[in-house]
């Protein structure tokens, strides 16, 4: 295939652009010259926020405490807020939203798993919701597991169930991420634990979040405040787990901004990645937004940063 140097015209100026030259290809120079009501391309970010540089407004935001921060409207397609949107940065758990996408699009929710030796994890402070090699249960339950409460162990769980192996689920998340334009992100483990090569920016974890919206299942599982559940232990025997989220609009620690509902999001915490959150909330009029914050001081910090970046929702 040749290909032409078709100079731009409708007023862009001296820009040019190589199309492929073949008259048969939906969108090419042949095409574009030669084709009355030729189909167009689609951008791929025809329906995205695109963030072209850092958008605050020190007077009413102040989010000196946090390395990042985004916010955008999903229904405008408009970035309200943002804060070195491409600096690559560790996302500690909220890594578990891409995890939680792979799982929903590979997995089946009733598929059973069991655990191996894999869900031993040893860092201190690592969240875990206590599970054992030989102990089994459903996708759905772990994925929950995963979502609310952000246990370590259940998202090596789903990597072996799902994957295969860890390795291959951690391909499928890079390559999932790719996908969806995250391309300056790159995954090492399915948890978000530190490891160097493991890292996201706030405008990837946008549109990965924005990704696992379109699922219901994800939609569903990061509104629920409470979470009753029996798995089976390597000897038969029904053990139970019960928990609140870790999100703290839904459980109630933190008021939510006025005229905003919080509807869910993903919590995350490691001493490199800091205290980081990704949300979605909705305006009065129904509207959708996603905001994120990352590397910021403190649990309390990040929570009263969110609040004051939602308060630009309307404003």
């Amino acid at each position: 295939m040749v290909f032409l140097l078709l100079c731009t015209f409708c007023g862009c100026g001296g820009s040019s652009y190589a199309f492929p030259y073949d008259a048969e290809y939906q969108v090419s120079s042949f095409q574009i010259v030669n084709t009355v009501n030729a189909s167009q391309a689609v951008p791929f970010a025809a329906d995205l926020c695109i963030v072209e540089g850092d958008l605050t407004d020190d007077e009413k935001v102040d989010m000196s405490r946090a390395e990042a921060a985004l916010l955008c409207d999903i229904n405008g397609e408009e970035v309200l807020y943002a804060k070195n949107a491409y600096e690559r940065l560790h996302p500690a758990s909220l890594t578990k939203v891409m995890t939680a996408i792979v799982a929903i699009k590979y997995g089946s929710m009733d598929q059973m798993l069991t655990a191996t030796n894999s869900v031993i994890i040893t860092e201190t402070g690592a969240t875990l919701c206590g599970l054992k090699p030989g102990d089994s249960m459903t996708l759905s339950q772990a994925l929950t597991i995963l979502l609310m409460y952000s246990a370590n162990d259940a998202a090596m769980l789903i990597a072996e169930g799902v994957g295969g192996d860890v390795d291959s689920f951690i391909d499928l998340m890079n390559e999932e991420a790719i996908a969806i334009g995250a391309t300056n992100t790159h995954f090492a483990n399915p948890h978000g634990l530190t490891q160097e090569d493991h890292y996201t920016t706030a405008y990837d974890l946008y549109l990965i979040f924005n990704e696992a919206i379109k699922y219901e299942t994800f939609r569903e599982i990061i509104q629920m405040t409470t979470y009753s559940t029996t798995y089976t232990d390597a000897n038969g025997r029904s053990k139970e787990l019960s928990f609140h989220t870790s999100n703290q609009y839904l459980n109630g620690n933190k008021k939510q901004p006025e005229n905003i509902t919080v509807l869910g999001g993903k919590t995350g915490t490691t001493n490199a990645a800091g205290s980081c959150l990704v949300l979605l909330t909705k305006d009065t009029s129904g509207n959708l937004y996603i905001s994120v914050i990352l590397r910021a001081t403190s649990r309390d910090e990040l929570y009263m940063q969110m609040t004051d970046l939602l308060n630009e929702i309307g404003n």
